[in-house]
């Protein structure tokens, strides 16, 4: 991936592998910093500030390939961070965005809109917990999260925040595509269930209301269940409407007229 750069937004030039030179653009004051690397694979790397509002502006005008698989790593730990991108190297094309800095996170992953996040913790405190489980939340993304050690209750907690992989002491550059993969798996099985579960309750919700309409029409004209589910069959055709939309719109008329029901 090779973007258009502002000239005004780059700084110096940065050795991407040891055979050739690739242009590093810096947005960075003392406290805020940027890199940018590419590599000759065309797999970027990314360094993000999450505070440089320069830097996430530009990454939105980034081009996104159905090909490249967009990763975020949060990490404030360099040395942790460095371990999680060269095991990331075994995972093909792909796009990493390193979030180096807790403040205005959720902002750069609304930016970076990536498909894998993976999150090092390190020991963290209850209240920091607390904070990522909180974005593991909002996003629907397939979320791998690493911690030095841990007990039930959290462990449970990140399940019920939508974690797909919770590892404990486990951060090692070989073991992190096969946990990238696992968390995407369980992310993916997961979002299966809650469609599943989702239509079942629709459908379940749909039949009461189609019940109701039926024993509404069956009271007031005085036919048959079978002659009542056809009215509301042959009305939602015409209508180009679902039977249960139909069905609703009877319930709600009878309820404004003081049926009851």
């Amino acid at each position: 991936m090779i973007a258009a750069i502002p000239s005004s937004l780059f700084t110096r030039v940065q050795t991407a592998t040891n055979e050739s030179e690739s242009v590093c653009p810096v947005f960075s004051t003392n406290e805020e910093r940027s890199r940018f690397d590419w590599y000759l694979n065309d797999s970027l790397i990314v360094h993000v500030a999450p505070a440089n509002i320069k830097a996430l502006d530009w990454l939105k005008s980034l081009p996104q390939s159905e090909s490249q698989l967009r990763i975020a790593v949060i990490d404030e730990n360099p040395v942790r961070a460095a371990i999680i991108e060269d095991g990331l190297a075994e995972v093909g094309e792909r796009d990493v965005f390193v979030i180096s800095e807790r403040s205005g996170m959720a902002r750069a992953i609304e930016t970076i809109d990536p498909d894998v996040i993976l999150i090092d913790l390190g020991n963290p405190s209850r209240d920091m917990l607390e904070e990522y489980f909180a974005v593991s939340r909002a996003v629907s993304r397939p979320i791998a999260m690493f911690v030095e050690q841990s007990d039930d209750d959290t462990i449970a907690a990140a399940i019920d925040a939508g974690v797909s992989a919770y590892i404990v002491d486990g951060l090692s550059q070989r073991r992190m595509k096969p946990i990238l993969d696992l968390a995407v798996r369980r992310f993916q099985a997961f979002s299966r269930l809650q469609a599943e579960l989702k239509e079942a309750r629709d459908a379940l919700s749909d039949r009461t209301i189609v019940d109701k309409a039926k024993k509404i029409l069956i009271q007031k004209r005085k036919i048959s269940e079978p002659e009542a589910h056809k009215l509301l069959r042959d009305h939602a055709m015409n209508s180009n409407k679902r039977m249960a939309e139909v069905a609703e719109a009877i319930v709600m008329a009878e309820q404004l007229l003081g049926g009851g029901l």
